[in-house]
């Protein structure tokens, strides 16, 4: 029996290309830690459970295709307090987590064929959907030297086509850190006015910026409200991945008009997670941002600092989010990860790295590079720099 060809042609993540490895390495008696994979090691906060369980729901019916109104409403309460950002119940569609609303806002924007603009590098999960709804990637290159910040306007505009149809920024970066300034955000946003495109703004580690910067949302601009989609999650936020619980957000009614179509064909979101993030949304202030953003600070600081001190390693520091991209003198990232996985470990422990061509469109770009995820706790941060020397060593003395 035949597989579709739209299946076929999807890659496997590059985040769990090395899972097999990594589950060979375990049943060998290994000790791996993971800074492959995003996954907040932070507890999540008990008012998600608490809420679910005092919600006195009898009977689990469908919730609202838009997502319950109690959350939508605690939504747009939540961007007013902490962002002063005037979106509406309406503005605000529910999804199974950021990626069901990528999929959707995709699915809305374009046809096959189609054309999406963006900075490599990128999230390498973008590229399932792009390969699923058949949508052609154009990148412009972001230097590690410039700490992945956008390139001149001249250099954004020279990749636009007529079927160019929207540009994606991820803010703050993954894989990079990068929290862009206001001034890069104006830059994209006037571009998308003069080009009649619309900005897909992935702000799922907004409130994760460090050294007292601020990652300003791309919905701070009035005059860019046409054109902006806002993509949204609590997984990162308050450490909920498991729950899948994501937004639309836009200020664009023809567009919102359209995607809801998209959930009304899902039918609902999952009604307990619903229940869950709205009390998280209504209980969880300041103060909760502020001690998770300082812890991953201090963990940044660390694995900053100590990638630093290792001999032929070239990183650059970054100004949010939980990943750092690190330039490794090997030469081939994917077989050094696979290596450090397979033959090595440094007293029964090892280390599972991302390698970073994935992340970018350019071919053979990133080949030295790997995405390090610094949500471990500071002790295994150590541990892990510490592998990564020995392995690095012995890796280039073979």
């Amino acid at each position: 029996m035949n597989i579709s060809k739209r299946a076929s042609n999807i890659k496997v993540s590059p985040v769990r290309k090395l899972i097999p490895y990594q589950e060979e390495a375990i049943k060998r008696g290994k000790k791996v830690y993971h800074l492959n994979i995003g996954q907040p090691d932070l507890p999540t906060p008990p008012e998600f459970t608490e809420f679910i369980v005092n919600s006195g729901e009898k009977t689990l019916s469908y919730a609202h295709s838009k997502g319950n109104l109690g959350l939508r409403l605690a939504m747009s309460k939540f961007y007013k307090e902490n962002f002063d950002l005037d979106f509406n119940e309406e503005e605000i569609l529910i999804t199974a987590g950021g990626s069901e609303a990528l999929l959707f806002v995709l699915t809305t924007i374009f046809d096959v064929d189609d054309e999406i603009l963006l900075s490599e590098p990128y999230y390498a999960n973008y590229n399932s959907f792009f390969e699923m709804l058949q949508i052609k990637v154009n990148a412009f290159s972001a230097k590690s030297e410039d700490g992945f910040h956008l390139p001149p306007k001249e250099e954004i505009i020279a990749k636009i086509t007529p079927k160019t149809k929207a540009i994606l920024l991820t803010h703050p970066g993954n894989p990079t850190g990068t929290v862009y300034t206001e001034e890069e955000l104006k830059i994209i946003g006037d571009i998308a006015k003069e080009y009649n495109l619309y900005v897909i703004s992935d702000e799922v580690y907004r409130l994760l910026s460090y050294d007292n910067k601020i990652a300003t949302s791309m919905g701070s601009f009035p005059e860019y409200r046409e054109n902006t989609i806002i993509i949204e999650s609590i997984s990162k936020t308050y450490s909920a991945c498991g729950a899948r619980i994501g937004a639309i957000v836009s200020k664009n009614k023809e567009f919102i008009s359209q995607v809801y179509k998209l959930c009304q064909a899902r039918l609902s979101v999952s009604t307990l997670d619903m229940i869950g993030a709205e009390g998280l949304y209504n209980t969880l202030k300041k103060d909760y941002f502020d001690g998770n953003r300082a812890i991953y600070e201090k963990r940044r600081d660390v694995i900053y600092e100590g990638l630093l001190k290792i001999d032929g390693v070239k990183v650059t520091k970054p100004e949010g989010a939980f990943y750092v991209m690190v330039t490794l003198p090997v030469d081939d990232s994917e077989k050094f990860a696979i290596w450090m996985l397979e033959y090595f470990d440094y007293e029964g422990e090892t280390v599972m790295l991302t390698p970073a061509q994935g992340f970018y469109k350019t071919p053979d770009a990133g080949k030295q590079q790997v995405r390090i995820s610094y949500c471990i706790e500071e002790e295994k941060i150590r541990k892990s720099l510490k592998i990564l020397e020995e392995g690095l060593k012995k890796y280039n003395s073979k």
